[in-house]
């Protein structure tokens, strides 16, 4: 079977403002050395703690970012995040993705039909764009007038359906998702979650989530790639949560929330 994605060797450092006129700013590293391969179809989670560089580590698989150093490659093609919208062209016909915050994700001023259509558009997809539209849109359980509404005339869990519907509306093969539930209460996020397997299953799509709730990552994938100081210190099937070896893990699994 051929890898969706992997990565070798991938470092993504950032030079931080000066503290001194004469001095140049330090240099922090969010991703250090990281190889990961994922496999076609298959659910892969990234958790670790806040700062650990997660959401640095799925930009880059997304193509949405350029490391500093080490490559990705998708199906054994080079992705390369610094080249022309053009020549990238390929890659994003591949991908969707899906963020943290559907505030701020969607353009306020564009009309929901226009915003789930942008892929389309962009990526120069054939077909009835406007039959496309409406067959997504009903496929994440939005009303039937909700391409011709704007973003604010939905609540945060229909917005969060709206991005989705974007993203999966050219048939990618790989859907990212950078925290997608954060911004959504429990009785929401549960529902987001059951629509994220129900469309993993009904297209086959390799999923490759970032999420700092570990149930949600036990819900929904099936591999998990535990992340601290930008390197990965544990991964392999997700049913390691129940069982963790190392104490980044340990202490993950512990902070999470449970009831009695």
């Amino acid at each position: 079977m051929t890898d969706a994605l992997h990565a070798s060797g991938l470092h993504r450092t950032y030079r931080l403002p000066r503290r001194g006129p004469f001095e140049p700013g330090p240099v922090r590293t969010a991703v250090d050395g990281v190889d990961l391969t994922v496999a076609s179809g298959a659910r892969l989670g990234i958790v670790g703690e806040s700062g650990s560089g997660k959401s640095t580590l799925v930009r880059l698989l997304a193509g949405l970012e350029a490391p500093t150093a080490g490559t990705v490659s998708a199906g054994g093609r080079p992705v390369v995040a610094s080249a022309s919208a053009r020549a990238m062209r390929w890659f994003r016909r591949e991908t969707g993705v899906v963020f943290q915050d559907p505030y701020a994700s969607l353009d306020p001023r564009m009309r929901v039909g226009t915003i789930v259509a942008e892929p389309l558009r962009a990526l120069q997809v054939p077909g009835d764009h406007r039959a496309l539209v409406a067959s997504v849109l009903e496929r994440v359980d939005l009303p039937a007038d909700a391409a011709d509404r704007y973003p604010h005339e939905f609540s945060g869990g229909q917005r969060q359906r709206i991005a989705i519907a974007r993203a999966v509306v050219h048939a990618p093969r790989i859907l990212f998702g950078d925290e997608p539930m954060s911004a959504l209460d429990v009785v929401v996020r549960a529902r987001v979650i059951d629509l994220f397997r129900s469309l993993a299953d009904d297209l086959g799509l390799t999923l490759v989530l970032v999420s700092h709730d570990i149930g949600v990552v036990q819900r929904l994938c099936d591999t998990v790639a535990v992340l601290s100081e930008g390197r990965i210190v544990e991964q392999g099937p997700v049913s390691l949560l129940d069982d963790p070896r190392h104490p980044v893990t340990r202490a993950l699994v512990a902070a999470a929330p449970t009831l009695p």
